[in-house]
């Protein structure tokens, strides 16, 4: 499930075409809220019921302009037509993608998916990024509207920075033609790829060499994104009190890193890491169980329970762990990691540290273990930092 959203003249619908060309279902937001007040409709009856026969033409039609001169000076009429509609609207989009056939990568094409908050419904969300003066240039040119009109319509949507913002995939089509059909060409391969894994619920194979990259400062970007898609797949079988966590190395400003975000999920019972509802829950995100069961050398002594999934996702490398909150190894990647971000000096050492590392060691596993000792050496240091510090578990 891609979710596909754009401001006005940003050619979205564009890309929409183009990702239908290559297969997607393109599932039109827009669309579906025409349908489901044509003529006929229980959606057009309680429209009608509720706005009067004003609103409905002689032949039966909706009057779409007499409507929105009712609900767009209104705010409780605007929440009214929308209590109406939504609810159709969404049944309506499940029927489309319960009848889509195994291996279909469907593009919900939704103007409004930041207005309405459902960035979190996705495995991946994409906005087409256009600058606002060649999209007036644009909405002038090609739709024949007046300037005035076209920046007041541009003003009355959310802002291009809050589109980025939720955003996976951010598609620039301020240039030619050709350019666009690159990006969604590469955009399509890895939907496919994404699907694919998802599909048959196998995480993508991780790199058997541990390779450090430049330090991208959107790691925390991609992190919150992954985490409220969690939150909300879980927190109905969870609950609200769900602890997630954005921990390791790319959770640390300015630390040099495999291109891994790490995730943490504090489990208030144990057992739930193991129930089969969770497990599904995360399997359809699209994060798999990758191993039945670890158990790593906790600094405290002894060992912490932890599950690993890993993401299905080709251009994203995920490791998920579950642990239980309050056990030994949840506590202390929390504390490892605020004491790496407060700490210039233990940051730099851990840097060199896995510098060294990575240009000695063959594999990962390999990598992973010979940084432990350094852990352990160091374990009083944090403590004492935290003391000093009277740190306390971070929220979020």
């Amino acid at each position: 499930m891609i979710g596909l959203t754009g401001g006005i003249g940003s050619g979205k619908s564009t890309v929409a075409r183009l990702l239908a060309e290559r297969g997607a279902l393109v599932i039109d937001a827009d669309a579906l809220a025409r349908e489901v007040v044509e003529p006929g409709t229980s959606g057009l009856a309680a429209v009608r019921g509720r706005f009067g026969a004003g609103v409905v033409r002689a032949d039966g039609s909706l009057d779409r302009a007499a409507l929105g001169a009712i609900v767009f000076a209104d705010p409780t009429a605007r929440r009214d037509l929308e209590a109406i509609t939504h609810p159709l609207i969404r049944d309506r989009t499940r029927e489309i993608i319960a009848a889509a056939p195994p291996g279909t990568v469907v593009v919900h094409d939704i103007p409004l998916l930041v207005e309405t908050g459902v960035a979190a419904h996705y495995h991946l969300v994409v906005t087409v990024d256009v600058g606002v003066e060649e999209r007036i240039r644009r909405l002038v040119a090609l739709r024949g509207l007046a300037e005035d009109d076209a920046r007041a319509r541009i003003t009355h949507q959310v802002s291009d920075t809050e589109r980025r913002a939720v955003a996976d995939v951010v598609i620039d089509n301020n240039g030619a033609p050709d350019a666009l059909v690159a990006q969604v060409e590469a955009l399509w391969r890895r939907a496919v790829a994404f699907e694919d894994h998802l599909r048959r619920g196998e995480p993508v194979r991780r790199p058997e060499r541990p390779v450090l990259v430049a330090v991208d400062p959107t790691w925390p970007d991609q992190a919150r994104r992954l985490l409220g898609r969690l939150r909300y797949r879980l927190s109905p079988l969870l609950g609200e009190g769900l602890a997630l966590h954005h921990i390791g190395s790319t959770a640390v400003p300015g630390l040099a890193a495999r291109n891994v975000i790490d995730l943490q999920i504090g489990l208030s019972a144990p057992a739930d890491a193991d129930r089969a509802e969770v497990r599904d829950a995360l399997g359809r995100l699209g994060f798999p169980r990758a191993e039945e069961a670890r158990g790593n050398p906790a600094v405290t002594g002894g060992v912490w329970p932890e599950r690993l999934h890993l993401s299905c996702d080709p251009e994203r490398t995920v490791h998920l762990h579950l642990r239980p909150a309050g056990s030994p190894g949840w506590r202390w990647a929390l504390l490892f990691r605020d004491w790496l971000r407060a700490d210039p000096d233990a940051r730099q050492e851990y840097a060199q540290l896995k510098r060294d590392l990575a240009a000695r060691e063959a594999t990962i596993a390999a990598y992973t273990r010979a940084k432990e000792p350094w852990s352990q050496a160091h374990a009083s240091r944090v403590e004492s930092w935290a003391a000093t510090t009277s740190w306390r578990i971070p929220a979020e």
